[in-house]
């Protein structure tokens, strides 16, 4: 596994996701009030563990990832807001 600036280390097959931002802007060029926004389904890979014996880690550090809307538990750290979901809520890397 890859250093990263968190602090984090998850356990078995479980990956710490930082979401996109969400969009501001409609490719129209219409702003998207906060309170309208979707919740973004894709993320850069920060720290993942190291799997499990019948199931190796596929993703790993600096992967971008896409994953269900409502995956994951949000976990503050440092003041940001990560996902940690296991390996198999990842739909696939980008």
């Amino acid at each position: 596994m890859a250093k990263s600036n968190v602090n984090f280390k998850p356990l078995a097959d479980r990956v710490l996701v930082e979401p996109a931002p969400a969009e501001t802007k409609t490719a129209g060029g219409i702003i998207i009030p906060d309170t309208a926004k979707e919740k973004p389904m894709k993320g850069k890979v920060i720290a993942a563990g190291t799997g499990k014996h019948e199931e190796p880690m596929v993703v790993k550090v600096g992967d971008t990832v896409l994953y269900g809307k409502y995956a994951g538990t949000e976990l503050p750290i440092d003041g940001k807001e990560y996902l940690i979901m296991k390996q198999s809520d990842i739909w696939g890397i980008i």
